[in-house]
């Protein structure tokens, strides 16, 4: 492909986060051509277009014939058909997050992507959030995590389980960030308004020792999405929300250079030390157009994606270890009580 062309590119799914796509990709010029969008309801699709002045395909193959790449904003359930069907037309895929429904079917999307020779990147926006951009070039190496993601009651998400829709991205993240195996994982959760668990909390464990401790929750009475790391010599939290950072850190005196103004001396058990609080500075970013345009850098360069496939499959897997766990809880509960 030659590097200069511009990918054309169509959008599957026209509901509250296809619009905010369709918005994003129109933006993107240099990077895309938004060709148009197909949903299959035909009555919002037309509603859509009429309000945007985008076009709206009447069939998802008509679509396909036209573009280089399709942005999946459709319901989980579907995202696996469709994936395979625009892979195997040797389309470029983006998938929003959850890749798919269920950890088996990413395996098969990852066989399909390696056979076809298309890139796939998943949708896992917090990667792109503000407050992680500004920590990117920071030595992590985490072995406490500590992430809390609460969400109000919104009807729109409960069919989807708690796990799936909110704890995911984290589970995400602190698998980009700590580069060891899981070892372990316990979790449980609670069903609340719907009959999925909407407040859930796991404890993932590490080969190499570190501990993420997760809670998402739908009916809290606050919002928050923050991450904390903790490490040595070192404590990073990043609140998502607000789109800032905060890095604490102790060096041993005389080791650096120039330090910021909120730099002070404390005494420890090895001597004394100074400990560094900084703010990084965040560029203002709209994160879904930031995963947008690093996913056509993926396709004209060659690189790998910043969420590969394989990073969305594993999220995905150890999302389903959560709910499992939690599953089995319940169940066990449920038995008690019966007996």
């Amino acid at each position: 492909m030659n590097h200069k062309s511009i990918l054309k590119i169509g959008v599957l799914g026209a509901g509250h986060l296809g619009k905010i796509h369709l918005k994003c990709l129109e933006e993107l010029e240099g990077h895309f051509t938004l060709l148009g969008f197909y949903d299959n309801d035909k009555i919002v699709a037309q509603k859509v277009s009429e309000k945007t002045g985008i076009r709206v395909f009447d069939h998802f193959d008509k679509m396909l014939n036209e573009v280089d790449a399709v942005d999946i904003v459709t319901p989980t359930v579907s995202h696996f058909e469709l994936a395979s069907i625009a892979i195997k037309k040797g389309k470029h895929v983006f998938i929003e997050k959850p890749v798919t429904e269920r950890p088996e079917e990413a395996k098969q999307l990852m066989s399909l992507v390696r056979e076809f020779g298309v890139v796939a990147q998943v949708g896992h926006v917090e990667r792109f959030n503000p407050a992680m951009l500004a920590v990117r070039d920071i030595a992590l190496n985490p072995m406490f995590v500590e992430a809390h993601r609460l969400a109000t009651f919104n009807p729109r998400g409960t069919d989807v389980p708690v796990v799936l829709d909110l704890m995911i991205h984290d589970i995400d993240i602190v698998l980009s960030l700590v580069k060891s195996p899981v070892k372990n994982i316990s979790a449980s959760g609670v069903p609340v308004v719907s009959d999925s668990p909407d407040i859930a909390n796991a404890r993932i464990e590490f080969e190499n020792g570190c501990v993420a401790n997760l809670t998402a929750s739908r009916i809290s009475m606050k919002q928050m999405r923050k991450v904390r790391l903790f490490q040595k010599d070192a404590y990073l939290g990043l609140d998502f929300l607000k789109k800032e950072s905060q890095v604490i850190r102790l060096y041993p005196k005389g080791d650096v250079g120039e330090l910021p103004p909120t730099s002070f001396e404390i005494q420890t058990p090895t001597g004394i030390k100074i400990l560094s609080m900084e703010m990084p500075e965040t560029e203002q970013v709209n994160a879904i157009q930031e995963e947008l345009k690093s996913f056509a850098e993926a396709i004209k360069t060659g690189a790998a994606p910043i969420v590969s496939l394989e990073e969305g499959y594993e999220a995905l897997r150890v999302a389903w270890a959560v709910m499992e766990q939690i599953e089995e809880r319940l169940s066990a509960r449920t038995g008690a009580g019966d007996a």
